[in-house]
């Protein structure tokens, strides 16, 4: 009889030829265009029409994954040319939003461990630096997003989903062998535990603070079902966020936040077949479900499985197999001419009809990096 590690790899090691073979195809036919999801039944090209877009950076963090794994110079080739396409949103830099980290953890940064490339290395700390330059030191947090299209004021305005791209300061701190960059993260790290994080291990999406002394002042909806709730990916970045906190800096409270998300994630995920609605908390009907949800939060799951000092390392391992193999079974598709893998996403829940069950690019990454990882525990992405 197999252990559960080992039935893992076998899952993974059996799933890898459908991966490759899709993979193959849609390196193939996708190339340097960055595909966000489908409109009026087709792939588009998000950064030719939003150089800035956040989710740019999952396509060509699939093809650096590709790369590590099989060698594949066409991988490499391809990744590398999407980074020179990326110089021209840096140097744009008021265009961007706190998403640097999820634009250059998966690109430059990739780029740069997988092959040092000096180039690469200074993309990855200029993001860096972008980043740490948002960073509000009277809140203690750093600022999510700009101005609004009608100017409304967001200067003191945090999300949930910041606490993945904290890991490109980690990492810029340990590079330049200087500490403020990781200060920087622990701070917005606490002030997203004190403020985002509730005693049952849900979730608020937002928070908004007063940027002269960072007390807070709302929690709106957000992309979840109403003020209060539980949007299901919140929950994910979350999760996976703490975890990586955790895992960068040592500190206890990270991997206890972390994991009481995921004990609250795994016990709505057990009513639900372990395929995540929108909103743990939104009325069972309109039925509404997000695949992504589940591949961020298995991904996440998988890091915790992996840290040492984590009581319930067992678990959480159960607990992302459990998701990725309802994910294969209902919702992947390996027709190697479809442009993507994982149906059913959605970007929120009172989002536009295009953006509701369909596939979505981040959900493709997280679950390619899921099984990536199930073959190669020790790479660490963030």
């Amino acid at each position: 009889m197999l252990k559960p590690g080992e039935r893992n790899l076998k899952w993974a090691e059996e799933l890898w030829p459908k991966v490759r073979a899709k993979m193959d195809a849609l390196e193939d036919r996708i190339g340097t265009e960055i595909p966000y999801t489908l409109v009026d039944g087709k792939r588009n090209d998000k950064m030719a029409a939003d150089l800035f877009w956040w989710t740019n950076g999952f396509w060509p963090g699939m093809l650096w994954l590709m790369y590590s794994d099989t060698g594949d110079e066409k991988y490499r080739k391809t990744a590398e040319k999407i980074n020179e396409k990326f110089d021209e949103a840096l140097a744009g830099w008021e265009g961007l939003h706190h998403d640097l980290g999820f634009m250059w953890t998966l690109t430059a940064k990739m780029d740069y461990f997988l092959t040092k490339n000096p180039r690469s290395r200074i993309r990855a700390l200029h993001a860096a630096n972008l980043l740490a330059g948002r960073y509000n030191p009277r809140g203690k947090f750093i600022r999510a997003w700009n101005q609004d299209h009608g100017g409304a004021d967001r200067s003191g305005w945090i999300i949930v989903d910041c606490m993945m791209n904290l890991p490109l300061l980690y990492w810029a701190s340990r590079e330049l062998s200087d500490p403020r960059f990781k200060f920087i993260a622990l701070d917005h790290a606490d002030t997203s535990l004190k403020y985002l994080l509730r005693p049952d291990g849900s979730c608020n999406h937002i928070g908004i603070l007063d940027p002269n002394d960072g007390e807070l002042l709302e929690c709106p909806r957000g992309q979840g079902y109403a003020s209060g709730s539980s949007w299901s990916r919140g929950q994910s970045w979350a999760l996976y966020g703490f975890a990586l906190s955790y895992r960068h800096s040592g500190y206890h409270k990270y991997l206890e936040a972390a994991l009481r998300i995921a004990n609250y994630v795994l016990g709505c995920l057990e009513k639900t077949a372990y395929i995540p609605p929108v909103d743990y908390r939104a009325p069972d009907e309109p039925k509404k479900i997000d695949s992504s949800a589940g591949s961020i939060a298995a991904a996440g799951l998988l890091t915790l499985a992996g840290l040492e000092k984590n009581p319930q390392r067992d678990y959480c391992l159960e607990g992302a197999m459990s998701i990725l193999g309802a994910l294969e079974a209902s919702h992947a598709d390996w027709d190697p001419q479809k442009d993507f893998i994982l149906k059913n996403g959605a970007a929120e829940y009172h989002g536009k009809p295009e953006e509701l069950h369909v596939p979505l690019i981040y959900g493709d990454y997280y679950f390619l990096e899921s099984v990536f990882r199930l073959r190669h525990p020790e790479f660490e992405v963030w």
